[in-house]
């Protein structure tokens, strides 16, 4: 309990810079790939508290590591901090007041995600210098988690391969070890193109691009009760074919993400939607290509770093929200449903809870809820390091994700106290690893067996480089 209690503290005493860069990074929303001032912001916390710094990491301009200590295993702590479109919220009111501007927003916390990460890393290193271990942290700047698939690219650039454990978290109403279910995924543009001519005069003479497009959309859709019921399929259009419907649209452009369980499924998936869309050029006379954006692997999961997680949970407790915070909080549901609040207890396993704004028990590990149906890029990591991630409880029950509400919340004093829970429970994982070999032994066993039989194949095309225009498209 000795170690707890020193590494809680020192996470503590370092709260208030990264309280500070996270609402920094909050008023900052960037896109995938377009996070240069916070990652500038990340740079300068990482500088101030002595870390060696590398950049560019697998030639992504706003992906950087930080690293302390010497020799011994290496611990990686994953952050992110790109944010979404169309979620700009004034802070700390509950009701919608999107901010003028370009209309991003933290609607899925990662302001949060990347500082508390930081925060952990930084607690461990002043660990390693006052207990005089060997062992080296290393803190993660990952951008274009939304859709990047940026740790998709830094692992197949090897900037894990030497890395022994990886920790990270995720902003959630409750606090818990994050169950590893998520959704392969791969994003793919399909650009019809046809022959434009005046659309009364000479209709004939036209072969529409976007006709393609929605042909493309109708067959989706009839595929969708011809597959698996936990897959999912979702389209946005990039470029319809201009604003003129006096003229048969020559060019159109869609995007679809194609999600499964795992990796072969996924790849299933997207082939029968690729036939899809060239039975909708064959239909209207276009032709059609495709282009790979990014991909996802499913998450893998880590008995012995998930145990470990949960004791350092345990032994923390709830977060330390007061009355001034669940006010808040209870203020966030008025805003939503009866139905989005009972649906955030039944994704967690746990007896659905009237009157409760805010997580006030750890949930147990045994609880197995709804899986996840999402996806996140920390699945590649997870297939090539053993790795653990955490819930942390820094919003209102009930509140969905890559809402306004989540934005709202992102500055609020009970976002900054889930913060500093979830960041100790993570720095205390990572010295019981530096302190106990045998559980990154264990953790390692547990990733070989798991991989044995189908080993990690990355799911990104071999000449596909970094998307880092993409958050401008």
């Amino acid at each position: 309990m000795r170690n707890a209690e020193q590494i809680w503290t020192l996470v503590e005493s370092h709260k208030d810079a990264f309280i500070e860069l996270s609402d920094t990074v909050w008023g900052m929303p960037e896109l995938a790939y377009d996070e240069h001032r916070s990652v500038a912001e990340h740079k300068k916390a990482l500088e101030a508290h002595g870390f060696r710094i590398t950049e560019n990491v697998a030639g992504i301009p706003t992906a950087i590591t930080g690293e302390a200590g010497e020799e011994g295993p290496v611990i990686a702590i994953l952050g992110e901090y790109d944010a979404l479109p169309g979620l700009s919220q004034e802070a700390g009111v509950a009701e919608h007041r999107p901010i003028p501007g370009a209309g991003h927003g933290h609607g899925c916390g990662h302001n949060l995600l990347g500082s508390a990460a930081m925060l952990a890393a930084t607690a461990v290193k002043d660990y390693l210098a006052a207990n005089g271990l060997k062992g080296r942290v290393r803190y993660y700047g990952c951008p274009a988690e939304e859709g990047g698939a940026a740790k998709a690219f830094m692992v197949r650039a090897g900037a894990f391969k030497d890395v022994d454990i990886a920790i990270s978290w995720h902003p959630a109403p409750f606090a818990a070890v994050n169950e590893a279910n998520s959704l392969a995924n791969t994003r793919i543009d399909f650009t019809f193109t046809g022959r434009s001519s005046h659309a009364a005069a000479a209709p004939h003479l036209g072969r529409s691009a976007l006709d393609a497009v929605e042909l493309m959309n109708v067959g989706v859709n009839y595929m969708r009760e011809h597959m698996p019921s936990d897959a999912r399929v979702h389209y946005a259009y990039l470029d319809a074919g201009g604003i003129a419907p006096n003229v048969v649209q020559g060019k159109a452009t869609v995007r679809y993400l194609i999600r499964a369980t795992d990796l072969p499924g996924m790849q299933a998936l997207a082939l029968r939607v690729r036939k899809i869309a060239d039975g909708a050029a064959l239909m209207t006379e276009t032709t059609v290509t495709t282009k790979v954006v990014s991909a996802v692997s499913n998450l893998l999961g880590n008995s012995p770093l998930e145990r470990a997680m949960q004791n350092n949970l345990d032994r923390l407790g709830p977060p330390p929200f007061d009355d001034a915070d669940r006010a808040f909080a209870a203020e966030i549901q008025k805003t939503l449903s009866d139905e989005d609040i009972a649906s955030a207890f039944k994704r967690m396993g746990v007896p659905v809870r009237r009157g409760v704004p805010l997580a006030d028990e750890i949930i147990p590990l045994e609880a197995k809820g709804a899986p996840m149906v999402g996806s996140t890029d920390v699945g590649d990591v997870s297939w090539v390091v053993p790795t653990v991630q955490a819930r942390g409880a820094t919003y209102a029950i009930g509140t969905p994700g890559h809402s306004w509400q989540l934005t709202a919340q992102g500055k609020s004093p009970l976002a900054h106290k889930g913060m500093l829970h979830v960041a100790k429970a993570m720095a205390g994982v990572a010295v019981d690893a530096l302190r106990d070999p045998k559980l990154i032994e264990a953790a390692q066993a547990d990733l070989a067996a798991r991989t044995a039989i189908n080993p990690y194949v990355c799911p990104l095309p071999e000449d596909l480089v970094p998307p880092i225009h993409m958050g401008r498209n």
